[in-house]
């Protein structure tokens, strides 16, 4: 079970929180950058050397806490989260990350507003997600859930 982050606390985007506001992007994007910065520095020191570059590799901070890591991940490779608003209607297309089925995963979907258009560029979007996921140690495969609906299940990459 994951704790909450203290408050204050960085949070990487869901797709499950608020629209961010236009003039608050380059504040964010520089606590993105410190996030994976730190991210990466916690995997060089605490994944074993050998087999590889350890920060290609998930740490075990991650592997328990997936739908954060992944979330930080996307969001760090340019990815739009998705949003929504007061009351809890999709206000913007893009991402949205869930915990998985079975421990230790995470599953991306793509939504948007009703009448928005998301169902029909979730194949291409989060085929694009997959690279932006392998290069961070995730291993990503494209699902159809129900109704058609396209998702993708996320685990870490063990090495």
């Amino acid at each position: 079970m994951s704790e909450p982050p203290e408050k204050g606390a960085f949070e990487a985007a869901t797709g499950d929180g608020p629209p961010l506001p236009p003039d608050g992007a380059e504040q964010r994007s520089r606590e993105v950058r410190a996030a994976l910065d730190g991210l990466l520095g916690i995997r060089r020191l605490t994944n074993p050397p050998g087999g590889g570059d350890p920060a290609a590799v998930p740490a075990v901070w991650e592997r328990r806490q997936p739908v954060r890591a992944v979330s930080l991940a996307l969001e760090a490779g340019g990815v739009t989260p998705s949003a929504v608003d007061a009351s809890g209607a999709r206000a913007a297309t893009g991402y949205r990350v869930r915990a998985g089925e079975r421990p230790g995963t995470a599953v991306v979907e793509w939504l948007g507003p009703p009448g928005g258009g998301a169902a029909g560029q979730e194949a291409s979007a989060l085929e694009g997600c997959v690279p932006v996921l392998e290069r961070l140690g995730w291993e990503a495969l494209l699902y159809r859930g129900p109704r058609g609906r396209r998702f993708l299940e996320v685990e870490p990459v063990t090495r």
